[in-house]
């Protein structure tokens, strides 16, 4: 018996030291309209120092819940450390601070489900902002983008309700579903969310696996019902906040370039 037939999905959610957001997105994969033995949630703690652990296991019960722990600092190591422990061949990350709607999971295996070729699978990313978001911020939201509005250092986005196919920059990791056989076909992802003292080793993340999925001509397909919701804080409404994000970009698009030419 395979793994896929043993459980229908792994929600993996790497998290350090932000244990009241991600009570909030624990108690909302309870709500799941999947029932909760069909799907197991997986908490890698990568080295917090507040109720990060009892948080996690303050859910218990409630979910199929294992908690893993890997010092090592970086989310791609979190994210590895899931995908090594998974027992489903559906793969779902999530970041902690995202309230997934009660539809996520269901949506997520279903679609994976009745489409072998399906690669990535995602939905949208609607904002969850702290405080009323600054105009200047309210415009560029409002801008159209794709088949509504994104905004990817937010990482929010609105393509609306239904199904369709999608190009696969739009699949996010705050809401990244992957099958497992692609992501072994990528070899993981490459670095991301390293402390700043590491960022001159930051790579571009789960974007490396989205352009292997397009390069390859694979399905990527999105879905209304598989939404969550990110948060914003007040402090990701700043120009500095902006700026700063802008320029760990622009270190994992130097990444991209020098690994495709070849150096």
């Amino acid at each position: 018996m395979g793994r896929a037939a043993l459980i229908g999905a792994s929600v993996i959610v790497p998290t350090r030291n932000r244990a009241a957001v991600l009570r909030r997105c624990l108690q909302s994969l309870t709500a799941q309209a999947a029932p909760a033995d069909s799907f197991e949630v997986i908490v890698v703690d990568n080295g917090s120092s507040d109720d990060t652990v009892a948080v996690a296991k303050s859910f218990d019960g409630a979910l199929q819940m294992r908690l893993l722990h890997e010092s090592e600092p970086g989310l791609h190591v979190g994210r590895h450390a899931g995908w090594r422990a998974a027992r489903s061949d559906v793969l779902m990350f999530a970041d902690d601070d995202i309230e997934a709607e009660p539809g996520w999971v269901e949506a997520v295996v279903a679609r994976f489900a009745a489409e072998p070729s399906v690669a990535l699978v995602g939905g949208n990313d609607h904002p969850a902002f702290e405080h009323e978001p600054p105009l200047w911020l309210q415009r560029w939201w409002q801008q159209p983008v794709g088949r509504g509005r994104a905004l990817g250092y937010l990482s929010i986005l609105d393509f609306g309700t239904g199904c369709f196919a999608l190009d696969p920059s739009y699949v996010w990791g705050c809401n990244f579903n992957v099958r497992r056989a692609v992501l072994e076909a990528a070899r993981g992802f490459h670095p991301d969310g390293v402390p700043v003292e590491r960022i001159r080793w930051r790579g571009d993340g789960e974007g490396h696996i989205a352009r292997l999925v397009h390069e390859r001509g694979w399905l990527t397909l999105f879905d209304g019902a598989a939404s969550v919701r990110h948060a914003v804080t007040a402090r990701r409404m700043t120009p500095d906040y902006f700026e700063e994000r802008a320029y760990a970009q622009g270190v994992s698009d130097s990444y991209t370039r020098i690994r495709r030419a070849g150096r």
